[in-house]
Parts: structure tokens; sequence; C-alpha cells
């Protein structure tokens, strides 16, 4: 039995990705849940991940600990395996294989965990499902979803975007919902990301955090906000839409829709800096703030 009270619980398959790009190949511990979980815990969020991995990769589960994440892992046989490939310096362009899945987080998986939040932050679909969605749903907690883990489908090795048929279904749910601008067209039919942000919202959420190349729009109880990101370098752009969501998620539990926005985006800035998970200390992300933000009460 479990009796852990957290701020916000990730739940999401661990993936082992291979990230190839104009700057060479490269290996990274990834899974939405494994960055958003990172960010809160370096935000001073009590944070747990609820996945799935192999045994052999059982030191993923160690490093969040040491990282000031609880981990509840299942053990299966393999871990879910990721290629990203991206042509060019445009975060939104990639494409992404799929060598093996780590299988479907059943709902009864979060029975004896107790939180403020809960963030879906799966991969592909079939990871997490709506029995889940609706469990949590029962619960007085802030509730946010991120689509790649719904439209995104494995035809052989390939992840393809496909109708969500159970999208109003589950934004019924959700309270924030996370897109990034190709999501946003594919599933609304709208290139303007704030005609597309309407769009999911009136669907059910009431707020939606939409990035795109550069930076983040947070639509939120009818009123926009626009972030932009202002990284040095682009080193580390995958797991920059799990980064931002994480980060708005946890920060949203004390903090108004834009003031959450703005970490978000400060947070996420500092992320695409470095390959991996954000390792950034706070006053990093308070100093990025106050340099490129109109900040007000974030603080």
């Amino acid at each position: 039995m479990y009796n852990e009270f957290y701020d916000v619980v990730y739940i999401g398959n661990y993936t082992k990705d291979t990230i190839t790009s104009p700057a060479g190949t490269r290996y990274v511990d990834g899974g939405g849940a494994h960055y958003a979980a990172y960010a809160a815990a370096r935000l001073g969020k009590r944070a747990a991940v609820v996945t799935h991995l192999a045994a052999e990769d059982a030191y993923v589960v160690e490093d969040l600990k040491k990282a000031g994440v609880d981990c509840y892992p299942a053990f299966t046989p393999q871990s879910t395996l990721m290629n990203l490939h991206y042509p060019t310096t445009d975060p939104d362009i990639r494409t992404l294989t799929v060598g093996g899945v780590a299988g479907s987080i059943a709902a009864s998986e979060l029975d004896n965990i107790q939180m403020k939040a809960a963030a879906i932050n799966s991969s592909l679909r079939g990871e997490v499902g709506l029995d889940l969605i609706s469990k949590l749903r029962q619960r007085n907690i802030l509730l946010a979803a991120d689509v790649q883990g719904f439209i995104r489908v494995l035809r052989d090795q390939n992840l393809k975007y496909e109708p969500w048929d159970e999208m109003q279904a589950i934004l019924q749910h959700v309270n924030v919902l996370k897109s990034d601008a190709v999501e946003a067209e594919y599933l609304t039919g709208e290139r303007d990301i704030f005609k597309a942000a309407q769009v999911y919202a009136a669907m059910g959420p009431a707020e939606i955090v939409l990035t795109h190349k550069d930076g983040v729009l947070i639509y939120a109880h009818g009123q926009f906000h626009e972030l932009g990101f202002y990284p040095a370098r682009l080193d580390g752009r995958s797991g920059r839409g799990d980064t931002c969501i994480g980060t708005y998620v946890a920060m949203r539990l004390t903090k108004s829709p834009l003031e959450a926005g703005i970490w978000a985006a400060a947070v996420t800035s500092l992320k695409m800096e470095n390959l991996g998970p954000f390792n950034r200390p706070i006053w990093e992300v308070e100093a990025f703030i106050r340099d490129h933000y109109n900040y007000g009460s974030v603080f």
C-alpha cells in the first residue's frame, strides 16, 4: 500500500531514445513523464512518476530518485524504444519510429497514490486509456493530458498521426490540454494556433498549452497569453513539450495561468540548451524570467 502524497504525478512510459539531428546521433533517457517530473522536482515540487520499463533500464528509476522524484515502475520485457530524427533546426519537424513498446499503464497502478494534480505524458496511443483518465477525474485534482499520447499510432515501426475517435470523450475530463502546433492543425483543421486553441477549449479543457517553434501559447478561461522561447542554443530539443507541460502543471497549483506559463516558457527555454531532462537550479530560472519576461507577481 502506498500512502505518499504528491503535488504532481506524471504518468507515461519511459522511452530509450536515439536522437539524430544535424548535430549527430545521441542516446538519451526520455519519455514525457520523465522529462516533466525532472522539471517539477527542480522547481521544488513533490513529484512522482508512474511508468513501465525493462528491468535492464532500472538505473532510470534510481536516477529519478536521486533527482528527488519518486518512481512507481512496472518492469516489462522491454522498454519503449524511440528513434527521433530532426532533419533541420526546427523542433516541430521530426520523424519518429519505434522499435518496441512497454505496454499499457493500468488505472489500478495509481489506486494508492495521492496527488494534487496528475499529468498524462504518454508517447503513443494505447499507453494510457480512457478508463485511467475517467478514474482520475473522480478525484478532486487538476488533470492534464498531452495529445501526443493519443494522436500517435504505431504502424509497423512507424508512429503516424491518425484520427482520435475518443478525443471528445477524453477532453471532457481534462482541465489542461497540451498540444504542439503540428498536432493542433491535424486535430482541429486550424493552422492558426489561436483558433486551434479555441477549438480544443470548446471540447472541455479550461486551459490549453500550445507549443510551437518560437514559444508557447496559453489559452485559459477565454484569455490568450503569448510567451516566447529564448534558448541560447538548441542542443536539447527533444523533451521540449514534455518539459513545458510538466512545468506548467506544477506551477499552476499555486499560480495564475499567465504566471505558470511564464515559468513553463523559461524552464523550457533553458532545457532546450542541453540534451536530457532539465537540471538547472531554480535561481537560474528566476534570473531568466527577469531577463526575458514581464514577470509581474510571478515569484
